[in-house]
């Protein structure tokens, strides 16, 4: 696909979570419809799509039929079977590419080509048995965190070591699922920056945001984050490089922690990500819209902020703060639609403007 995708046109979407909602609403904004392809039922995305296929990622004829009935596919999610992308790329482009989602699928292929790319990472090391996580132990040191190679995420599929005798029962953990070891980063801070390129290889940038985490889930992003305005400028030059590297077409989320040396990624998101929600609200070009333009082949927008934000997560029993948070002035309040409040589950979000 080289020319831009006209109005009317289907962009596909893997995946129906709030994710995939938002895109829906930021492509029918552009005169873009969507077609989600979703293998749970009352799925978010499903309220606000033009089109909803309820299958799983196994059935070929229902991912052949979907790849038809659309001009061009993308994902709201990392863990998509390899099976299914072979399926729908056969028939329409996908994007991002496959190298970027491979890339970001397996933790340690990821680190391995941040460090190839010359950028700063964790200390780590690729766990396959007990033996090699005592090794990688002794190299690395304690504390450490093991960690799937895949799957994990909102801190899932994770272990803190504190100390070596904790080598045991954090391998038990893994349940035999391949792992890796990585060193304790002392940060004083955790930032993130959304970053967009388009097939024409124009790169946006958002200002980094600042981040909370409760419970291994994003609580709050804060922009400004308070950084000096040196390390603004490294953590865009740094997001440019990884998406060129990548030949990368979409929105990217990178985590980064600032440390007295520097920046050091944390890890890549081959979609919009969480914390870019502020951006609905503190810029005119949200990271979703950016992220249709650039699939789509459109020009990017203007990634801009025009106002301080500060998005926080609405998680499960936070939904009963709703009808306070409604009466606030300067509070966004973006839903999803769930049915269920469950613990830990991600509700919605609120985008406080500050300044």
């Amino acid at each position: 696909m080289t020319d831009p995708l006209p109005t009317g046109a289907t962009i596909g979407i893997l995946g129906g979570g709030q994710l995939g909602r938002m895109l829906s609403v930021a492509a029918a904004r552009l005169g873009l419809r969507t077609h989600i392809f979703e293998p749970g039922k009352d799925a978010p995305a499903g309220d606000v799509a033009h089109h909803v296929t309820t299958a799983p990622y196994e059935d070929a004829d229902a991912l052949t039929a979907f790849a038809r009935s659309v001009d061009l596919v993308t994902y709201e999610f990392e863990n998509v079977p390899t099976s299914a992308l072979d399926t729908i790329e056969a028939i329409v482009p996908i994007h991002p590419n496959r190298r970027a989602l491979g890339t970001s699928q397996d933790r340690m292929t990821e680190k391995t080509f941040l460090q190839e790319l010359g950028l700063s990472v964790a200390p780590f090391a690729d766990i396959t048995d007990a033996a090699s996580l005592d090794a990688a132990i002794i190299e690395i040191g304690v504390p450490a965190i093991l960690k799937t190679r895949r799957f994990g995420y909102d801190g899932k599929g994770q272990v803190r070591l504190h100390s070596a005798q904790d080598a045991a029962a954090a391998f038990a953990d893994m349940a035999g699922a391949p792992a890796i070891l990585e060193g304790f980063v002392d940060f004083t801070a955790e930032i993130s920056i959304i970053a967009a390129r388009n097939p024409q290889g124009e790169v946006a940038c958002y200002d980094p945001g600042m981040n909370v985490h409760r419970d291994g889930i994003l609580h709050t992003t804060t922009v400004p984050a308070q950084i000096p305005a040196s390390l603004r400028t490294d953590a865009v030059l740094l997001a440019a490089r990884i998406l060129n590297a990548l030949e990368y077409v979409g929105v990217m989320g990178v985590e980064l922690f600032v440390t007295p040396r520097g920046l050091i990624v944390n890890e890549i998101a081959p979609r919009v990500h969480n914390s870019g929600h502020w951006t609905q609200n503190g810029c005119a070009v949200d990271q979703f819209e950016q992220h249709i333009r650039a699939i789509a082949g459109w020009p990017l927008g203007d990634g801009s902020r025009h106002s301080d934000v500060t998005m926080e997560n609405l998680i499960g029993a936070d939904m009963e703060r709703v009808p306070a948070l409604a009466t606030e002035a300067g509070c966004a309040i973006h839903l999803y639609g769930k049915a269920e409040i469950k613990a830990g589950r991600k509700m919605g979000h609120i985008n406080r403007i500050t300044g």
